[in-house]
């Protein structure tokens, strides 16, 4: 099964960018997800359990080199192939 997960990140910290940028710049080093960044959110799609796996990582990465921060999720599951049968 397919995920996609819409992600924002809000560090509570004054330099926000740095930690943003940080967290997506890990997420573009892996291979088996794909990863979309607009000016609000960032998604990232894959196979469900690997999508899981890297966004726990780099969550709790992120959590520890930051201190307090707030990430919301959205999160899509699908099959791409019927994805790609219905459009």
């Amino acid at each position: 099964m397919q995920v996609m997960v819409e992600l924002s990140l809000y560090p509570l910290v004054n330099e926000y960018i740095p930690p943003i940028q940080d967290f997506i710049d890990r997420l573009n080093n892996y291979r088996d997800i794909s990863v979309s960044t607009s000016s609000t959110s960032t998604q990232v799609t894959g196979d469900y359990g690997v999508v899981m796996k890297i966004l726990g990582e780099e969550m709790q990465r992120t959590h520890e080199e930051v201190g307090q921060a707030i990430f919301v999720a959205k999160f899509l599951n699908f099959d791409a192939m019927q994805a790609r049968k219905s459009s």
